[in-house]
């Protein structure tokens, strides 16, 4: 079952095209590498795809729900709760707890009530190995910890497709392997995920396959190894 599915997707700033012409589908329970250069448009194809940067030609569409060229996500809220997003450097608010950082979301954009909110996000950090950080600020985490309590977030509102930017790009080489370790679970259980990377390591542990992303455009897409060999 295709879960997330590109067309045609190009995104044009300050008279510079940055994606051109992407198209890609990713099915339910896989994993894929966007794999490229700094500055190749991983990062902005995410954004697309979570709906924070619109597009300027083609078709984003997440678990049946589309979004076209110019629109924003405001303009497709029940769309935008189908996308979990884990940004490089987690942007958890430093005023709340590990445990009110993951219960808002379902609070304040499904509705929940804060009880029922805080259960189920006590059992995502408890999933993720940080259920005892639960009581913890922010600033009293460490890289990897913030990274989970980031990654429960983002699956609060349950998503169908995770997206994670350059999600190693602070861990040491165990962390790294953790990481790995939780993603593959996560797309185990049925979740589409997908991560921008340039992490050769990383890409080789966990991902079903990889996508080539040069200067905007979506070169090659195929095995790991195989992508991998063309970006050497």
């Amino acid at each position: 079952m295709v879960t997330l599915d590109l067309r045609d997707v190009s995104i044009r700033r300050g008279g510079q095209t940055i994606v051109d012409g992407v198209t890609f589908s990713a099915r339910r329970g896989e994993l894929v590498a966007l794999i490229g250069v700094s500055g190749s448009g991983k990062t902005s194809v995410l954004r697309a795809v979570a709906g924070l940067d619109p597009i300027d030609s083609g078709t984003i569409e997440v678990d049946g729900r589309r979004l076209d060229a110019g629109q924003r996500i405001d303009q497709s809220a029940e769309r935008a709760l189908s996308v979990g997003i884990v940004f490089q450097f987690h942007h958890l608010f430093s005023h709340l707890s590990a445990l009110d950082n993951v219960a808002l979301a379902p609070v304040h954009a499904l509705g929940r009530p804060r009880a029922e909110a805080q259960q189920r996000s006590m059992q995502l950090l408890e999933m993720l190995g940080v259920a005892r950080r639960a009581a913890a600020k922010p600033h009293e985490l460490s890289g990897g910890e913030a990274q989970r309590v980031a990654i429960a977030r983002a699956l609060a509102v349950e998503p169908k497709v995770l997206l994670m930017d350059e999600p190693t790009a602070s861990l040491d080489r165990a962390r790294r392997d953790d990481l790995a370790a939780t993603l593959t679970q996560l797309a185990g259980h049925g979740r589409t995920v997908v991560v921008a990377t340039h992490d050769s390591d990383f890409a080789r542990a966990c991902a079903h396959r990889a996508l080539l992303l040069d200067h905007g455009r979506l070169v090659a897409e195929g095995a790991v190894d195989e992508i991998l060999q063309r970006l050497s």
